[in-house]
C-alpha cells in the first residue's frame, strides 16, 4: 500500500464521522482518489499537500471517465471532508457548480425495480442475508434497516415499526402489513431473529454489512434498493387503480384534476412509507 493510501485510512479510523456505512465509503471513495493521483503523475503525496491543482486534475479526470452526477457530487462530498480534515478547507470551491458538475437527474420515468429472483436468492448461502432481501422486497426497507430490524419488537400487528436508529436521517416509522405475503415474511424473520436483529449474536453490524455486500456480489444481485422501487411501484398501483409512470402509466399532464388529487395522497403516503422527508423525491422510484 502507498504511503498517501495509508495515510488516508488512517485519517478515516481517526475521524468516525457518520454511520459505518458512511465511513466505508468514505475510505473506498479515498483510496480511489489516492490512486487516481497516482495514476496523474502526482507522486509521493500527502493528505496535508492537496492544492487546488490536484482538485481540477480529479475534476477533469472525472469528467472524462463520465460518472454520473451522483458519483462525481459524492466524490466532490468526501474531497471537501478530506481538505476540511486538513485545515485546507480554502482550497476547493463552496459549489459543484464551479466545477461544472450537472445536477443529478431525479425523473426519468424509467424503472429502476428488480423483483426478487428466488432462483438468485437460493443460491445465498447466509439465512440472515436472505431475509434482509425478502424484507426489503415485502417492505421497501433501506438495507441498513433490512439489517438491523428486530422483527419481533417491529411487529405491531398491523404494521411494522422502525427505530430511528435503524434508517436514514434517525426517522422514525411504520410501514403498514397489508397483505399474507408480508405477514409470512415476517413471521419467519421472526423465527430466525429471536428476539433479536437480522445480525448474527457473534457479529457486529458492519461486519453482517460486509458479509451481505459479498454475498449479492456473489449471485449478482444489487445492494437491494431496486426492491425498494418495486415496493413503491406496486404500492402505487394499490393507492391509485393504475400504474406509475415508471410502469408505462400516465405522466403528470395525462392526469384529470381528480386523479392528481389521488397521485399526491398517493406519492404523499409512499413518501411516509419509505422513510423520505420530501414528496418530490417518489418522482425517483415512481417517475412523474
Amino acid at each position: 500500500m502507498r504511503d498517501f493510501n495509508y495515510e488516508l485510512k488512517q485519517l478515516c479510523r481517526r475521524n468516525r464521522d457518520g454511520s459505518y456505512s458512511t465511513q466505508a465509503d468514505r475510505e473506498r471513495i479515498l483510496d480511489l482518489i489516492a490512486n487516481d493521483l497516482h495514476d496523474l503523475a502526482f507522486r509521493h503525496m500527502y493528505a496535508t499537500s492537496l492544492k487546488p491543482k490536484h482538485i481540477d486534475a480529479l475534476v477533469a479526470k472525472w469528467h472524462a471517465d463520465g460518472i454520473t452526477p451522483g458519483t462525481f457530487k459524492n466524490r466532490m462530498a468526501q474531497l471537501r471532508w478530506l481538505c476540511e480534515k486538513t485545515g485546507k478547507a480554502e482550497i476547493m470551491e463552496r459549489s459543484n457548480d464551479a466545477y461544472g458538475i450537472p445536477d443529478r437527474v431525479y425523473v426519468t420515468n424509467v424503472s429502476k425495480a428488480i423483483e426478487l429472483d428466488l432462483e438468485r436468492l437460493a443460491r445465498i448461502t447466509d439465512p440472515y442475508t436472505r431475509m434482509s432481501l425478502r424484507l426489503q422486497w415485502a417492505f421497501g426497507l433501506r438495507r441498513k434497516e433490512a439489517i438491523k430490524i428486530r422483527p419481533a419488537w417491529a411487529d405491531r400487528g398491523d404494521r411494522i415499526a422502525l427505530q430511528p436508529s435503524w434508517g436514514k436521517g434517525k426517522r422514525a416509522r411504520d410501514v403498514p402489513i397489508r397483505n399474507a405475503g408480508q405477514r409470512a415474511v415476517l413471521e419467519e424473520a421472526k423465527t430466525l431473529a429471536g428476539t433479536g436483529s437480522l445480525i448474527p449474536k457473534t457479529m457486529m453490524y458492519i461486519r453482517q454489512l460486509q458479509r451481505f455486500k459479498a454475498q449479492c456480489q456473489t449471485v449478482g444481485i444489487d445492494h437491494g434498493h431496486g426492491l425498494r422501487h418495486h415496493y413503491a411501484q406496486e404500492r402505487y398501483q394499490e393507492l391509485t387503480g393504475w400504474a406509475c409512470p415508471a410502469r408505462g402509466g400516465p405522466t403528470s399532464k395525462q392526469l384529470t384534476p381528480e386523479q392528481k388529487e389521488i397521485d399526491r395522497e398517493a406519492r404523499l403516503t409512499i413518501t411516509a412509507e419509505l422513510g423520505h422527508g420530501r414528496e418530490q423525491v417518489t418522482a425517483v422510484y415512481l417517475g412523474r
